[in-house]
């Protein structure tokens, strides 16, 4: 392992990260939080200097390395997973310092939450907290959305060479989608959209009565599907339709493959209908969302059939793609209701997206190979190529889609073991367990929308930390770090 070139790399993306406390830093000089301007001011700057000395001192020890300075594979599991943890660690000191979250297990997981954009959170009392901080925590999540990673790939020309270790290591989906010919340019690419996204939904929810900082701070955790609001009541703290309809939309932008609009820009317009991924994808939100529909106006939960349409596509797009905003509490919804939202934790958005989840393309892929294995019990001799788009999918990637989704339903089987040592039922430790590997945020029962991850001991809370983060970098990247063949020369 080349551990000067690891450690710099390390240092620069924990740098970067810090560096954005000066926007929260300008928010509590705004609203006159003497308290959190002092803290992120000493958080900032002791961070930039400690990384700052960090990176100076590797990249002199690097001289003497007669080792490539690129990132190997290996390398960029270790640099992309360890940016997370040690990015959450700084992330959390101003939650900590500032004694809005005292205790380091919370202010940690409530960090983990945000940069792995999951929504999980530990606060009883949002409102409660400065807005400064408010602030941190929403950014936090459009941070972690996009991949500060991916950031670091298009910013620092040091990684120039091996930058493409670290994005396939990041990316959220099973393999990486290069919308440009170098990594770099795409990683550009990906951050432009995403401030263009950002721009214009802001815009829309200003224009639709929420403040400006409101509509920041939503936005932020929308786009991301992170679901951090600044709210007690998330966004049923805002009456009326039309914001919900906006959030309802960037949702589903948010848990979208970027590489469609790319298409869109280029007026490939065949091209994206001929990906089975994506039309898979809305066809998963609008059958959802009919069949709830269908029950709610049935039992007549909302009145109109106006605001059973709205609620249950706000919370199925909520869930499918990871974001974890409420309107309604849905854990008081009929049980064939709750039975889809809880199919729908299965989901997740699309791959390319900053949605979390198994990836609708997983998905695709496991249903095309079961009825490719029908199909070899009907004709024994014969020859069936499953293919994705009209192309022909690689035996190894089928492979990794296999091993993925075993590795993915055994981690959520022993995080329900963990969280139910703490003596939780059935409902909340399988539903907590699903909401922290697949980086919803809420469950059902004592994790439902209306409800927290505040009442759980300080061993589940450092368990789930680690099951955000393993769902955030799709299992595989965390666990070949654990594993003996990894550490072997």
């Amino acid at each position: 392992m080349n551990i000067p070139t690891v450690v710099s790399v390390l240092a620069a993306i924990v740098g970067i990260a810090v560096s954005f406390m000066i926007l929260p830093l300008f928010v509590a000089i705004f609203y006159g939080e003497t308290l959190a301007c002092h803290v992120f001011a000493w958080v900032m700057s002791g961070g930039l200097f400690l990384c700052g000395a960090t990176y100076v001192a590797m990249r002199r020890l690097a001289r003497y390395d007669k080792r490539p300075r690129g990132l190997s594979p290996r390398d960029g599991f270790v640099t992309v997973t360890l940016s997370w943890v040690f990015v959450s660690l700084f992330g959390a000191l101003p939650f900590l310092f500032s004694g809005a979250i005292p205790s380091l297990a919370d202010a940690y997981f409530e960090t983990m939450s945000g940069f792995t954009t999951t929504g999980a959170s530990i606060l009883t009392d949002i409102e409660s907290l400065p807005r400064s901080l408010l602030f941190w925590r929403a950014l936090t999540q459009w941070l972690g959305g996009m991949g500060i990673v991916v950031l670091v790939v298009a910013v620092i020309p040091l990684l120039g060479i091996g930058g493409v270790q670290l994005l396939e290591a990041e990316a959220p989906g099973p393999s990486v989608d290069k919308v440009a010919p170098r990594i770099k340019d795409t990683a550009k690419l990906l951050w432009l959209l995403y401030l263009g996204f950002t721009a214009l939904e802001t815009i829309l929810l200003w224009a639709g009565g929420m403040s400006p900082y409101d509509a920041l701070t939503h936005t932020f955790t929308t786009l991301s599907t992170g679901g951090f609001s600044v709210r007690n009541a998330s966004l049923g703290a805002y009456p009326g339709a039309y914001l919900q309809w906006v959030v309802t939309i960037f949702m589903l932008i948010g848990g979208t493959s970027f590489s469609i609009f790319f298409l869109l820009y280029r007026g490939r317009l065949g091209d994206i209908w001929r990906n089975s991924e994506w039309r898979a994808y809305l066809l998963i939100f609008f059958l959802t969302t009919l069949f709830i529909v269908i029950e709610l106006s049935a039992r007549g939960l909302y009145g109109s059939l106006g605001d059973d349409i709205r609620h249950a596509a706000f919370q199925v797009a909520s869930i499918m793609t990871t974001t974890g905003y409420a309107t309604a509490d849905f854990s008081l919804w009929p049980h064939f209701s709750q039975m889809v939202i809880f199919f729908l934790m299965f989901v997740g958005g699309c791959a390319g997206s900053t949605g979390g989840g198994i990836k609708v393309i997983r998905l695709v892929a496991l249903l095309k190979l079961s009825l490719n294995e029908m199909r070899y019990l009907l004709h024994p001799r014969g020859v069936f190529t499953l293919t994705l788009d009209g192309r022909p999918v690689r035996k190894d990637l089928m492979y990794g889609i296999v091993g993925f989704f075993f590795l993915y339903v055994f981690f959520v089987l022993i995080t329900t073991l963990v969280v139910a040592t703490a003596n939780y039922d059935l409902s909340t430790s399988l539903t907590t367990a699903l909401a922290t590997v697949g980086n919803i945020g809420p469950g059902l029962s004592l994790v439902g929308p209306m409800a927290n991850y505040s009442h759980f001991p300080d061993h589940v809370v450092w368990w789930l930390s680690f099951a955000m983060l393993a769902g955030r970098l799709e299992i595989y990247t965390v666990f070949v770090i654990f594993s003996g063949l990894f550490w072997r020369r």
